[in-house]
């Protein structure tokens, strides 16, 4: 019996002050799939991903999480989400931070999984003990991602997610998407780093002004624009 995709968007459109912003958008992210989300600034990424978490209505289609409707808040209980701009309370600590996460989603604070998920994502324990506030960009990152990943949720759906990791972390954090993907889980996340995405997505989809140009894995991008890198692919596909 074939799993059901963790996310299906089905010819999503939307409309802002009567301009389009996203048109006829249809695509899926499979079971135990690492997808990828490029496009340029403004290109309708952060309007898709704020119509999948119901922070905002649409005009035609439908979007369902593991089959069920996304505006069920049963569906979203199966994914985690970390935005682009992620800030947590500047008063709270590390520790307290995943303790507030952690009672929020009804789960426990185990240190030993608390420790293994700093290491796996480059992220001194000591950290636990400061004051976010006091946290430079890529500690932020780390911790709002950990707190993601503590949750195990089947979907991860990251916006930005390498925004202020330097190359280790970066590293690293890949190293956790294919872990994620492993145990069966799903990552639906939005990069400008086309080697990433070229690097560890089973497929992934060019977004441009508010239209899917492309759906497929990366090798087949680079083939059906005849390009040497994926580089060259997506400024062809965006091009034409």
């Amino acid at each position: 019996m074939m799993s059901l995709p963790a996310l299906s968007v089905l010819d999503l459109s939307k409309t802002y002050q009567k301009k389009p912003v996203l048109s006829g958008l249809h695509f899926e992210v499979r079971a135990s799939e690492i997808f990828g989300l490029v496009g340029e600034n403004g290109a309708g990424k952060t309007s898709l991903f704020k119509c999948l978490l119901d922070f905002c209505d649409f005009d035609a289609g439908e979007i369902r999480i593991f089959g069920d409707d996304h505006k069920n808040s049963r569906s979203r209980l199966r994914l985690s989400f970390l935005p682009e701009r992620f800030s947590p309370p500047y008063f709270l600590t590390g520790r307290e931070f995943l303790q507030y996460v952690l009672k929020l989603n009804e789960s426990d604070f185990h240190m030993l999984e608390i420790e293994q998920g700093l290491r796996e994502l480059d992220l001194n324990i000591d950290a636990l003990n400061r004051s976010v506030r006091t946290y430079s960009k890529g500690m932020t990152q780390k911790l709002g991602l950990l707190s993601c990943f503590l949750l195990k949720k089947g979907l991860y759906i990251l916006d930005e997610p390498m925004s202020g990791l330097d190359p280790k972390a970066r590293s690293m954090l890949k190293r956790k998407f294919c872990s994620v993907r492993e145990e069966g889980g799903s990552v639906f996340f939005s990069s400008h780093a086309l080697a990433d995405i070229e690097e560890i997505c089973d497929r992934m989809a060019i977004l441009h002004e508010g239209e899917l140009r492309f759906v497929g894995t990366p090798a087949a991008c680079r083939e059906q624009f005849a390009a040497a890198s994926l580089e060259q692919a997506y400024l062809q596909c965006i091009s034409g």
